[in-house]
């Protein structure tokens, strides 16, 4: 009796190693495959769909999962700050974005700036006689049906709009912005531009609507738009120890407004609806442009 009890005991002590070293495993494969997940968030302006979607399919060819999140701007940097989302590749500076960085700041990690002309804008089609300037919009608010037609109500730009430009060019009472989302602006200016109607929109440079339309940016003599900017990759505290060989991909990844534009314009025009197609073609009529990344 003894012998069989101990035989029993030492297949028990041995099945309970063996689960134990199963479990192991298991979690080490699991911190193994949950190594290779990347948390892309973008806000939906045109150049951080466009971006993003590019990185997703460079890091996906690595071998990298790659989620994408559309949010808020205010969501994404949140996120990024509590480690829900590992990188954002539009993070505007030093104005656009400036009360995110003074917020989250010291939670994120800067990865570098890969386009360095950006700017905000308030634009009208061309053929809007009149109308130069935005001094030039409270004599003029009727022919725009009192509206200024902007994008989403979280973006930097809707701020800029509402907190400086309506206040400080008299347009309280005269012209509301119209808050709504990117592509419904977008559609706006369509639809306006097809019937030569007047309207004045929230815009920014990159942005493929400059190529697709004849367009003219209000002057800003008080500067309440702000300067040219840089658009910056921010992560997550921790990332670049994580992922080291993306990091220093990131560190190197640049674009100047023809390659910006190019993309976008497959992206929204060319392939509307599938990013990804968009990438492959971009990338094929690119071929040298992964090499700068290595």
């Amino acid at each position: 009796m003894f012998t069989t009890l101990k035989r029993a005991l030492a297949l028990t002590v041995t099945a309970t190693l063996a689960l134990g070293g199963a479990v192991a495993c298991g979690e080490q494969d699991d911190a193994s495959d949950n190594g290779k997940k990347i948390t892309i968030g973008y806000m939906a302006w045109d150049e951080a769909i466009a971006a993003s979607h590019l990185w997703q399919d460079i890091l996906q060819d690595k071998g990298y999962e790659v989620e994408l999140k559309n949010l808020e701007a205010g969501l994404v940097y949140g996120g990024l700050a509590n480690g829900d989302i590992d990188l954002f590749l539009d993070s505007w500076l030093p104005q656009t974005h400036a009360s995110y960085l003074e917020k989250y700041g010291d939670k994120l990690e800067k990865l570098g700036v890969w386009y360095d002309d950006a700017s905000l804008s308030i634009a009208v089609p061309k053929y809007v006689e009149g109308v130069n300037s935005l001094a030039d919009l409270a004599g003029n608010a009727g022919s725009f049906g009192g509206d200024i037609i902007g994008i989403e109500p979280g973006a930097g730009l809707t701020k800029a709009t509402q907190e400086k430009v309506i206040p400080e060019y008299g347009l309280d009472g005269k012209l509301k912005l119209k808050t709504s989302s990117t592509p419904a602006m977008l559609a706006a200016l369509d639809s306006a531009i097809a019937d030569k109607k007047p309207i004045v929109v929230t815009l920014w440079h990159p942005h493929w609507a400059y190529a697709k339309y004849e367009l003219k940016d209000l002057a800003d003599p008080k500067g309440t738009l702000g300067q040219a900017e840089q658009i910056n990759t921010l992560a997550r505290t921790g990332f670049g120890k994580d992922f080291p060989e993306v990091t220093a991909m990131l560190k190197k990844f640049k674009m100047d407004g023809e390659q910006l534009a190019s993309l976008e314009d497959l992206m929204f025009n060319t392939h509307k609806g599938d990013e990804e197609k968009a990438v492959e073609e971009w990338l094929k009529a690119n071929p040298e442009y992964l090499k700068t990344l290595s």
